[in-house]
């Protein structure tokens, strides 16, 4: 791994944490203690907390040892072909309440294990060793072993804990080479680089944005004013930007990366591709059910549309929430009527009486990482009651279940708030697959008082089962102001017929956000377009194919992987990303590159083909790999099936 400066940024640059300290020395002393800055560093006697001192750890029949070596720490362990053997810890990966170790190879590869360091103190059950999967028996073959592609560094989790990374893989040396300007998450991760900042500080230059990439200043003059007969304080200003959120999100949520290079202040959806309220991450309510790290869930929240940024109740730099208990939510919602019994009806001061045990309940992840559901919502036992969702009051009462709890609420609320998020019943319905179902997702769609990743989750919805007549249905999704929403929209409508696909999608080719552009290109990849879309076509194009070879490059492994570890494992991979790996490699192989017009139009015939069978989940693997390569050319002289076979297995 290796510092990097950027050669195409000469107007800005990155310039590190350290520059920012003189002129903004609490901040920088804030951010020093904070997880940010322990995000990742070079394994020392400083960063380190596990237990190296020849400690011992069993799991699955292999006992593990770490111990100290010349002031250096390592591993013994089971690797890639299950025999154990010894491997030197690199880098530190986060700090509480867990630490991960990270072990480089000689392609560049940094691979995470498996086996953490629970770093919470000893009478809470930390500090000891413990295995992230630990109930399952996860073996050297396995996809989820530690030095297997889910738990690759470079390409899973690098973009997240350093500072303007790029990953940089070589698929001719079969390489990493992955660069950052700082290990961890520092100031410019957030700021935007700092250079023309550090110019503009030194000189008598004026400049409303200070040099600055952009200006996080959505919560300056823009307070809550609380009057006599509001319960809830209102923010002064209105119409934010959304800056912070965005700023935040690159990260706190789930996405694809389809484009490298974003720093704070560009285009967010010019260089991620979010993921929506999708079945298999968040609950029909928009409860979370995965890990999805926030974004989404607070997008969906009543607290997000009244104006409500993330620093109004974390301090950005030490990462700590501005206070503690239920004086933090009391900053606008008024104690006396709702940090009280007759609001709450638990005793004062009780697990119960506590906002976010109500309001944003909480669900554990990697073992020992407990973590609240940003979509900060009124209880519904009765949703959970009917649609099986969770429910908040049945994590402390245990042995009651929902029915009871919404007797309760309506015992002391006699006509209880329904709440802001009010389309479970709808998403429930759609997922089943019940035609009612059908109508309300289309209404949502066009709702734009309704949040934009609920309007875009409903387009998603109604695509997974809308009939062609459905099609017009998403018709407003395509001019919704929102990105997310008009991609979204044009997902949706991937099985419409051609006809309709040119029409509806084509005007989206210049659409202004990236994301948009290259799923318009994708699903239009195996149409003739009109003379009058062949410029905007062309470079949307050149823009997804980027994005194929950005994934591409980095799911390179994943996708052998994937060929040698059956169905389950393949469709973790994404499927244009095979795609575009078989119909290169396929040419390259078979050497039909000089029998075919280009590389672009076979990857283009793979792509439209891949989107002809990615729907046949009963297929298998292999028929589903022979049948993409048979295609990637429609030459007769490389359409043998015996090539095509001979290369897929």
């Amino acid at each position: 791994m290796a510092l990097w400066q950027p050669e195409a940024l000469a107007e800005t640059q990155f310039v590190g944490s350290q520059a920012c300290a003189g002129c903004h020395p609490g901040e920088y002393a804030r951010w020093q203690d904070s997880q940010h800055a322990h995000a990742m560093r070079h394994a020392s006697e400083e960063s380190v907390l596990g237990d190296f001192a020849d400690a011992s750890f069993e799991y699955n029949g292999i006992r593990s040892r770490f111990y100290r070596r010349d002031g250096r720490f390592f591993v013994l362990t089971d690797g890639a072909d299950g025999e154990l053997a010894e491997f030197r810890i690199g880098y530190t990966f986060g700090i509480e309440p867990l630490q991960q170790y990270l072990v480089e190879f000689a392609d560049g590869r940094l691979q995470a294990l498996s086996i953490a360091w629970d770093s919470r103190p000893a009478d809470q059950g930390g500090q000891r060793w413990f295995h992230l999967y630990p109930e399952q028996q996860v073996r050297h073959a396995d996809p989820l072993h530690w030095t297997r592609p889910a738990q690759n560094w470079n390409f899973m989790c690098a973009d997240c804990h350093s500072t303007n990374l790029r990953k940089d893989y070589d698929t001719a040396r079969e390489r990493f080479t992955t660069r950052w300007s700082e290990i961890s998450v520092g100031c410019e991760a957030c700021h935007g680089p700092g250079s023309d900042h550090l110019r503009w500080a030194a000189s008598d230059r004026q400049d409303a944005r200070k040099g600055l990439t952009i200006l996080l200043d959505e919560r300056r003059g823009s307070g809550w004013r609380t009057r006599l007969e509001d319960i809830a304080a209102r923010r002064k200003a209105s119409g934010l930007a959304r800056k912070e959120h965005d700023v935040c999100a690159q990260c706190h949520s789930r996405r694809q990366q389809i484009a490298e290079g974003y720093y704070a202040g560009k285009p967010l959806l010019d260089h991620y591709r979010p993921a929506l309220l999708e079945p298999d991450l968040y609950h029909p309510d928009g409860q979370q059910r995965e890990e999805v790290f926030v974004s989404a869930s607070f997008a969906q929240s009543r607290m997000y549309h009244a104006g409500v940024t993330c620093s109004d109740c974390h301090e950005p730099h030490g990462q700590r929430l501005r206070l503690e208990g239920n004086a933090l939510c009391g900053q606008c919602h008024l104690p006396a009527r709702f940090d009280s019994p007759a609001h709450h009806f638990h005793a004062e001061h009780s697990t119960g009486a506590r906002c976010v045990n109500c309001h944003m309940p909480e669900a554990t992840y990697m073992v020992v990482d407990p973590r609240r559901d940003h979509s900060l919502r009124i209880p519904r036992p009765d949703l959970s009651a009917a649609l099986g969702t969770p429910d908040a009051c049945s994590q402390c009462h245990t042995a009651q279940g929902p029915e009871w709890a919404a007797a309760q609420i309506r015992r002391h609320h006699p006509n209880p708030r329904p709440g802001f998020q009010d389309f479970a019943t709808t998403f429930a319905t759609a997922e089943l697959g019940l035609p009612s179902a059908l109508e309300d997702l289309a209404r949502r769609i066009g709702d734009l008082n309704q949040p934009s990743v609920v309007r875009a989750s409903a387009a998603a919805r109604l695509g997974l089962r809308a009939e062609n007549r459905h099609g017009s249905d998403l018709a407003p999704g395509l001019r919704d102001p929102d990105p997310v929403v008009r991609l979204a929209s044009a997902t949706a409508l991937a099985g419409a017929p051609p006809e309709k696909r040119s029409e509806w999608l084509t005007p989206l080719l210049g659409d202004a956000s990236r994301v948009v552009r290259i799923e318009a290109a994708r699903l239009l990849a195996d149409l003739q377009l009109s003379a009058e879309y062949t410029q905007s076509h062309a470079y949307a194009l050149a823009e997804y194919e980027a994005s194929l070879r950005l994934v591409g490059k980095n799911f390179r492994a994943a996708a052998r992987h994937a060929m040698e570890n059956g169905p389950t494992f393949v469709w973790q991979v994404a499927p244009h990303v095979i795609a575009d790996l078989l119909s290169r490699d396929f040419i390259s192989h078979t050497n039909t590159a000089r029998r075919c017009s280009s590389r672009s139009s076979q990857r283009i015939r793979v792509i439209s083909s891949w989107r002809r069978v990615e729907n046949r989940a009963k297929a298998s693997t292999l028929g589903m790999l022979i049948e993409l390569s048979r295609r990637c050319c429609t030459s007769k002289k490389c359409s043998s099936r015996r090539s095509s076979s001979a290369f897929v297995g």
